[in-house]
């Protein structure tokens, strides 16, 4: 006879639409839960060999997601929201994180582990990527304290147009050391609402450091040396541009805690030496 009171603790089989639910449940221990994944997923590198790849970001196959017979379905933003609708039509338990700040990215963190029964664990490596930020912070103050600026930086998101950082890039851009060129669009959840449309405006602010991270593509700092009127930014003239990969950096979960972070620190810290030690005077 059946158990009618009988139930599952959490989700059983999850399809995670999003590279960064996928990489969280693997370091929690969780990854037999995931029966379908991202075509974008390479975090970790093991998920694309297990799992079927079943939407892309915009898009999903609808009908090869109800074939893995799934009890939830996570995805991220307003921008799967169709998606999301349709799969909600055909009776799927559906979740949509809409973590946007660094504060938001740690408070979905805790919320996924909890469903999978994580809970303690997730707060205890939230704890440590939150201690490791915190020691980027106590570094960047010891080199303040030693007579360092704060970098001026130009996070591209994409190069035609120029997109500038979505709000947890520009805030971790500070936690690294640097100071967001374009701190007034960070707040703006979509592309396009961030889009630098003169790019003369990205010259007089004349950042120190340009990274790039051109999702879908290979950044290239040899385009951008040779835009028109920017041999005059410091970034320029100093050789300061640098890639941080789109999976690192792009995602809102763990990967943009610590390696992505922990990229935009390291560069930081040796333009902050450089400087104290007079490379970059006039």
């Amino acid at each position: 006879m059946t158990d009618l009171l009988h139930f599952q603790p959490g989700p059983q089989r999850i399809v995670c639409l999003t590279e960064e639910t996928t990489e969280w449940l693997y370091l929690l221990g969780q990854e037999a839960r995931i029966v379908g994944i991202s075509g974008y997923t390479v975090r970790p590198k093991r998920a694309r060999d297990e799992k079927p790849r079943v939407s892309a970001f915009l898009s999903a196959k609808l009908d090869k997601i109800m074939e893995l017979q799934p009890d939830c379905v996570l995805g991220f933003s307003d921008l799967q929201a169709d998606i999301a609708a349709d799969l909600v039509k055909r009776g799927v338990q559906v979740t949509i994180f809409n973590q946007r700040s660094v504060a938001e990215i740690f408070s979905m963190l805790f919320q996924l582990a909890a469903m999978v029964g994580e809970a303690e664990q997730g707060a205890q490596r939230i704890a440590q990527m939150q201690a490791d930020l915190r020691a980027m912070q106590a570094a960047v103050a010891l080199k303040l304290a030693a007579g360092a600026r704060r970098p001026k930086v130009f996070f591209e998101e994409w190069d035609t147009p120029h997109i500038s950082a979505i709000r947890w890039v520009s805030e971790l851009i500070g936690i690294a050391g640097g100071d967001d060129c374009f701190p007034e669009l960070a707040a703006e959840s979509l592309g396009k609402n961030r889009i630098i449309a003169d790019g003369g405006e990205i010259v007089r602010r004349n950042p120190d450091i340009i990274l790039g991270s051109w999702c879908g593509k290979k950044f290239r700092p040899e385009n951008v040396v040779v835009r028109e009127g920017w041999g005059v930014v410091n970034a320029v003239r100093h050789n300061q541009l640098f890639e941080i990969k789109s999976p690192d950096i792009l995602q809102p979960g763990p990967a943009a805690l610590t390696d992505g972070v922990a990229r935009m620190h390291r560069i930081i810290l040796q333009w902050m030496d450089a400087d104290l030690a007079g490379a970059f005077t006039p």
